[in-house]
Order: structure tokens, then C-alpha cells, then sequence
């Protein structure tokens, strides 16, 4: 038993030895376990968190997120309303027409596509510059335009091709049209792309969508009016972006029709009595001043603005001497002439200076005291002694360099301010002038010299700093028609709700009354200026005429003449030759229209822009659209110190 003893003490201590180690394994076990459940745990955490995260506290902006890949905001862009005239005649309507967009962010390779769509259709490298201006500035979910009007064959090609090019896509849309093309191009302005300078300052949500809104004339200063309001549909798309289907709709609100006071007939007459000259001729109705005409001289076709004119067809009319692109009607400014003779006398009874029968002798030059300096008149050899009634018939320089004298520049510029000289007259279309009302003040913030006695003779018969617009003339005149009653001039005429066809018109815009003295001044000036007609400067355009008519010429210098030169028409070139100016109101008794004429480099006023203002004249008061008025005879043209008025 004994041998045996050691062997049993070492069996035990090897026990003991192998037991110890287990327990240490299992602790280590033990606390590796731990460790990697904390480390389990804090991962369930993290998780735990990062769904918080996700699902709660930014819930609805994922879920927005998700829904945006998912669903797609589409703009529904309006109608653009219809234009017309007073008669319904159309002036701007939508062509149907179709135009191909890309998706930018549905195409792979953009450079590609583009060389692709070159080889099926005929792309221009202004188009691709265009897409590309566009494509900077707007979002790359949205569709921009690469070309427009695409033909049918065009069309087709594409189609069958259609599948190979992720986003790209033919869509149909609405192209604006001007059916008449030039006529009226001055009035109704046009529509066109929108630059990168008017997209700053759009409302986004209006013009989300939008590649055109009108730039001039009734189509911008109408532009909120005819838009209408856009609509949005909610489209479920594909993961390749295609659309699935419309989850809602929100229609857009078609714009609203347009009707103008125009009359087309008129208008035409105007802009066809204009042919051969470079001017503009206004016709306004003095007891609402509703624009019944405005024309502009050379004109210009609107439809190939719409799109896009290409660059040499836009240099042409942008570099061109005539100026076509010019509404001289409300941005031309011309010294004013003894149109404005009239008015010099109605401010010389206003303010005392003068009565009907005041007279002064006409020797053919007028001097200032102490000076040896002359200011001519027209008539080289006078008239002789004038009073107010012949020195407005026969348009005596003399007499109103006297009364201009007598008034002096101040109270001239008091009382002409009243009549809208010097200031836009509100027309609703854009880009009206103020012309210049000279004044003591205007010239010392202009010019390092002071203001001379000369240069109120000058403003005197509508020389010298004085320059008006012919949209102001014809305001003018229909105030004084009026006996001083004044309206703003406007050319919407009503508006048009293209679902109900309920029609809302426009009311007149009533300006506060010129009030003088004596209500009698007017007859007195108005008589002068019948007689301008019945036997004076403008006796001509009287002759047969089945109604009377109160009008005065003028004619405006484009340089001036030395002490002893004389002027010979004959011998001067056309851009020398004088402008010719006419305004006038018929019939006397009862105005209806008020007109003005200004023919650049025309000559004289009676022999030039009188007989243009006749054939307004007749045409909206006897109806003679259709047969062209009689011949006018003409005489030798000129302007004041120059030849015949």
C-alpha cells in the first residue's frame, strides 16, 4: 500500500492542477462572454438610436424624401389668353405645336444624346446653346427645351427612335401666334424666352415650367392678366423616373382675353398713310382717351421673337438706321414745333399776359432788347400786325416769341406741366418717354451755363431743349378738345373670361381737370385752331372735308441756321430735311377722335403730316376704310425760320 502512496498524491495534485485551470478558463470565458454582450448590446443600441433617428425625430422629412423618388411635382403651365381689337378681331392667339425636352438627370451621357438627336433632326448650334443657358439655371428633375416646332416628319423620325434616349421626350405645348404679323407690332408687343435676369426676379411657383412671358408692349404690361395661374400634378414615377400614373391634379386657370380700344381698320389706315416716312401717328377718342390708333413707322413681325429670332435676323433690325424695333410713338422724342402754339396762347390768357386781340407787328425777325441778334420767322417776309386768332392760323413765329418773352420760362413750364409734357402720360404700355420740359433748374444741372432770354424764345414755338413724344401731342390736343377735361390714356379696352365669357370693361381713367381763368379761353384758342384749317396753314386738308376740323401744323428743325444762311429744301439731303408735325380734333362740336402726326424728315407740317392726319380722320368719322381719301395737293415744305409751316 505504501508503494502505491506517491502515485496517489501526484494523481490528486494533478487533479487539483486541472481543476484550477478549468475555473480560470471559465472565468475567462465568462468575462470574454460579457464583453461581447456589451458589445452586442451597445450595437442594439446604436441601432435602436439610429431607428429614433429615422423613424421619429426626422420622420417626415425621410418620408418626404422617399416620396419625392417615388412621386414627382409636375407644373401644368395656362392658356395664355386671346388679343383682340375693339371688334373682335384677333391679334394673338396659340398655335398648337410640339417642342423636344431632356431630363438631364435620366440621361447618361448628355454630349452623346445631344450628337445622337443631331443625326435624326436638324439642331442648330444656336439651339444647343440655348438648351444650355437653360439647363444652368434650372433643376435637373426638370424638362428644357432643345428644339421647338418640330415638323411631322421630324416627329416620327423621333419616335421610332424614342426608346433609345432615357429623357428625352416630345412634348406638345402652345406656340403664340400674331396672325396680322406686323400691323400693330408696336401696340401688342410679343412674347419670348425668359433670360436669366428675369428668372431672378419671377415668383418660382408661378413660373415653374415657364419658358415665355410677354416682353413688350400689351403682351408685358397685360402679362399678369393674360398668363393665367399654374396648376401642379402629383405623378408616381419608376425608378427610371417614367411616370406611372396621376396621384391628384390641380388644373391650371387659363389667362384671361385681352380686348384693346384699337381699332385694326384705323390702325391700318395710320400705318399705310405712314408708308414712305419714318414716324408715328396717334388717334385717341378725347372723351375717354381711349387709343383708337397708334402706329409707328417702320414696323417689324413679331412671330419670329417667340422662339427665338437667330442672331443675324436680330442684328438686322437692331443696327438698322430706321430703327424699326423703335415704338416712336411713346419712346420718340421730337422738338414739339408750333404745335404747341395753341397751348403758349391758352397760358397767355391764363396768366393775363395777353388777350384775343393783343397784336404785335411782324416784320419777319423778332429782337431782343438791347441785342441785334434775330430770331426769324417761318415767313421771311412777315405778316405784318397779327393778333391771337392769325398768329395761330398763320403760325407767326413773332407773335409767340413776344408772348414766351412776356411769360418767361417759368410759368411756361408751370403751365405745360399740366398737360403731361415733361412727364410719361400713364399709357398702359410699357416704356413711354417724358420727353423734355426745359426749365431754369433743368438747365443748371445739365449745362455749366445758365438759362437766356433766347432760350425761352426758342421754347416758345417748341425749339430749342423742348422735345416731346407724339403720344403727348395727341393727349394734348384731346385736353384741349375737352375745354380742359382729361383722361389717361389707355388701350385695354375689357377683359375676357375665357369659361364664362363674361366680358368686365375698363373703366376711363379720369385725370384731375386743367381749369383756367375764364372757361372761354378754350373757344378762343380752338377758334385759332379752326382757323388753321379754313384758311390758313392747313387750308388744304379742309377742302371737302364733311366736317370741321381744329388742327395746327408744325415743323420741327433737325439743325440749325447760321444768321444769313437760308434754307433750301431742295438741296439738302433727306436725313436734313425738316420733321413735319400736325395735330388736331374733329368734329369741332361734338370731338370724337384727337390725332397727331410726326413725319421724320417729312418737311413741312401742312403739306406732309396734315393730309396723314386727314385720312385718320376720315376713316373713323365717315367710315372710309375700304376707298383711299382723295389726293392732297402738297406746297413747299418747312419749319418756323426755315420756309412755309
Amino acid at each position: 500500500m505504501n508503494l502505491w502512496l506517491p502515485f496517489a498524491k501526484k494523481s490528486v495534485q494533478e487533479r487539483l492542477i486541472r481543476e484550477k485551470d478549468n475555473t480560470a478558463e471559465s472565468a475567462l470565458f465568462f468575462r470574454r462572454a460579457m464583453v461581447m454582450l456589451f458589445l452586442v448590446f451597445l450595437s442594439l443600441l446604436a441601432v435602436a438610436g439610429r431607428l429614433v433617428y429615422l423613424q421619429v425625430l426626422n420622420h417626415e422629412r425621410f418620408t418626404t424624401l422617399s416620396e419625392s423618388n417615388r412621386v414627382r411635382l409636375q407644373p401644368l403651365l395656362p392658356t395664355r389668353g386671346f388679343i383682340f381689337d375693339r371688334n373682335g378681331v384677333l391679334l394673338a392667339d396659340n398655335l398648337a405645336s410640339y417642342h423636344l425636352e431632356i431630363v438631364r438627370e435620366q440621361v447618361q451621357d448628355l454630349e452623346a444624346t445631344l450628337s445622337a438627336l443631331r443625326a435624326r433632326i436638324a439642331l442648330s448650334d444656336a439651339d444647343v446653346e440655348r438648351f444650355r443657358k437653360l439647363a444652368r439655371r434650372s433643376p435637373p428633375y426638370t424638362g428644357v427645351p432643345l428644339r421647338f416646332r418640330l415638323t411631322d416628319d421630324e416627329i416620327a423620325r423621333l419616335a421610332i427612335d424614342l426608346y433609345r434616349f432615357p429623357g428625352v421626350e416630345i412634348k406638345a405645348d402652345l406656340t403664340r401666334r400674331y396672325p396680322l404679323g406686323a400691323r400693330g407690332v408696336h401696340v401688342l408687343g410679343y412674347v419670348g424666352r425668359i433670360d436669366e435676369n428675369e428668372l431672378r426676379r419671377l415668383d418660382p411657383g408661378q413660373y415653374s415650367g415657364s419658358t415665355h412671358m410677354g416682353k413688350t408692349g400689351v403682351e408685358r404690361s397685360y402679362e399678369d392678366v393674360l398668363r393665367g395661374r399654374t396648376g401642379w400634378q402629383q405623378v408616381e414615377t419608376n425608378a427610371e423616373g417614367r411616370p406611372i400614373r396621376v396621384l391628384s391634379r390641380t388644373p391650371p386657370t387659363p389667362g384671361q382675353h385681352v380686348y384693346l380700344s384699337i381699332d385694326m381698320r384705323l390702325q391700318a389706315v395710320a400705318e399705310k398713310a405712314l408708308e414712305g416716312y419714318n414716324g408715328a401717328i396717334v388717334a385717341l377718342d378725347p372723351r375717354n382717351g381711349e387709343i383708337l390708333a397708334l402706329a409707328s413707322q417702320p414696323t417689324y413681325d413679331p412671330n419670329p421673337f417667340v422662339n427665338g429670332i437667330d442672331f443675324a435676323s436680330y442684328r438686322v433690325l437692331n443696327t438698322s438706321k430706321d430703327r424699326p424695333l423703335l415704338n416712336r410713338a411713346l419712346r420718340g422724342v421730337y422738338p414739339p414745333g408750333s404745335t404747341i402754339k395753341p397751348l403758349m396762347a391758352l397760358a397767355g390768357l391764363d396768366y393775363g399776359v395777353v388777350n384775343r386781340y393783343s397784336g404785335v407787328f411782324c416784320p419777319g425777325f423778332y429782337r431782343l432788347p438791347g441785342s441785334n441778334h434775330r430770331f426769324r420767322d417761318w415767313k421771311r417776309g412777315g405778316h405784318g400786325s397779327v393778333g391771337m386768332d392769325r398768329a395761330i392760323a398763320q403760325s407767326c413765329d413773332v407773335y409767340f416769341y413776344d408772348l414766351a418773352l412776356r411769360l418767361g420760362i417759368d410759368r411756361i413750364y408751370e403751365f405745360f406741366s399740366r398737360f403731361s409734357f415733361g412727364q410719361p402720360t400713364g399709357i398702359d404700355l410699357p416704356g413711354e418717354k417724358g420727353g423734355l420740359l426745359p426749365s431754369q433748374e433743368w438747365k443748371r444741372r445739365n449745362h455749366k451755363y445758365g438759362w437766356f432770354a433766347g432760350d425761352t424764345l426758342s421754347a416758345g414755338i417748341g425749339q430749342g431743349y423742348f422735345l416731346a413724344t407724339p403720344l403727348q401731342l395727341a393727349h394734348s390736343v384731346g385736353v384741349i378738345a375737352q375745354h380742359g377735361i382729361a383722361f389717361k390714356p389707355r388701350v385695354l379696352l375689357a377683359t375676357e373670361d375665357p369659361g364664362t365669357r363674361v366680358r368686365t370693361p375698363e373703366p376711363p381713367r379720369a385725370l384731375s381737370p386743367i381749369v383756367t381763368k375764364n372757361p372761354r379761353f378754350w373757344d378762343t384758342v380752338i377758334a385759332g385752331m379752326i382757323q388753321v384749317v379754313e384758311g390758313g396753314t392747313a387750308h388744304r386738308i379742309g377742302i371737302g372735308a364733311k366736317y370741321r376740323i381744329a388742327g395746327k401744323t408744325g415743323t420741327a428743325q433737325v439743325f440749325t441756321l447760321g444768321q444769313n444762311e437760308k434754307y433750301n429744301a431742295s438741296r439738302l439731303a433727306r436725313h436734313l430735311l425738316d420733321h413735319a408735325l400736325f395735330v388736331a380734333f374733329a368734329p369741332v362740336e361734338e370731338p370724337r377722335i384727337a390725332v397727331a402726326v410726326i413725319a421724320e424728315h417729312g418737311g413741312g407740317g401742312s403739306s406732309t403730316a396734315a393730309p396723314l392726319a386727314r385720312k385718320v380722320m376720315d376713316a373713323w368719322l365717315l367710315n372710309k376704310y375700304d376707298a383711299p381719301p382723295a389726293a392732297e395737293s402738297s406746297s413747299t415744305a418747312s419749319v418756323p425760320a426755315h420756309g412755309t409751316e
